[in-house]
């Protein structure tokens, strides 16, 4: 009796414990693409626990790091969380949270749930599956599936398409809140270097928002001014333009927005969210 009280025992606790294990373990997915970690998510009280860079990075909230606490911001809505306390504040207001935030080998680990839902994510758990969609980019009523970049070498070229809701709208939202002065078309602009022609221009990168059928919505082109003459004579030439194709309009851009954006599309390609379409370069 009691061997077969031990062996119902043993089969229970191993089923727990092997269940535990398994939903540990398991990938999280952000918009369909299962996101890669160097550490794994953990479930505390029937918690699931993520590093914090799933969050910042994946979900599109800025992170800011003050001793013991955590600002995660995203549009007008900013939490603060301290490592090991209960008590959360989201916009000012106290929450309580089901499990504290902890550091474990040198990672900060956050309630997922109340991370992706306070910023207008959908969670799901099915067979210990956890799936976030974040809040999708609508450019005129129509929704934003995919961003296509496209950029020039020497000899080829590269497009790739950067998927993703949370990276689209930050890298979308860089452009249209840094557009600076407006400003005329430049004489000369191409992917080409053109050395001989005096403030002439050369296409950076340019970027489709596409619609759900592969239709461009928007398109912005950047250009850099080609500093093929001496500085003197360059004078009053715009380092870096900006060309809203859509509207056929000019405007000042920054070399700060350029590289927060091709930050962005690094971050998506080591997480995932990048495909190639085609590579001719040589």
């Amino acid at each position: 009796m009691k061997k077969a009280f031990l062996g119902v025992f043993l089969a229970i606790f191993l089923f727990i414990s092997s269940s535990t294990t398994y939903a540990a373990e398991n990938q999280i997915k952000v918009d369909g693409v299962a996101i890669a970690s160097d550490v794994k998510p953990e479930i505390k009280n029937k918690r699931t626990m993520v590093p914090l860079r799933v969050i910042s990075e994946n979900l599109g909230a800025s992170v800011e790091w003050s001793n013991s606490e955590v600002i995660l911001a995203k549009s007008d809505m900013k939490v603060i969380l301290t490592l090991n306390s209960s008590t959360a504040e989201k916009n000012g207001k106290k929450m309580l949270l089901d499990v504290k935030p902890y550091m474990k080998n040198n990672r900060i680990f956050v309630p997922l749930r109340f991370i992706a839902e306070t910023f207008g994510c959908h969670v799901n758990y099915n067979n210990f599956a956890v799936t976030v969609d974040t809040e999708p980019l609508f450019i005129d009523g129509v929704q934003v599936k995919a961003l296509q970049h496209e950029y020039h070498m020497t000899m080829g070229g590269v497009v790739q398409k950067i998927n993703g809701n949370a990276y689209n709208k930050t890298i979308y939202n860089i452009f249209v809140k840094n557009k600076g002065e407006k400003v005329e078309a430049p004489a000369d602009y191409s992917w080409r270097f053109t050395i001989d022609t005096l403030g002439s221009y050369y296409k950076n990168a340019q970027y489709d928002f596409l619609d759900p059928k592969g239709n461009s919505l928007v398109r912005f082109d950047v250009y850099s001014l080609i500093r093929s003459f001496p500085s003197e004579l360059l004078t009053g030439y715009p380092e870096i333009l900006i060309h809203d194709v859509s509207k056929d309009e000019w405007y000042l851009f920054s070399d700060t927005a350029t590289r927060s954006i091709n930050q962005l599309i690094d971050t998506a390609a080591k997480n995932g969210f990048l495909t190639i379409i085609s590579n001719t370069v040589v």
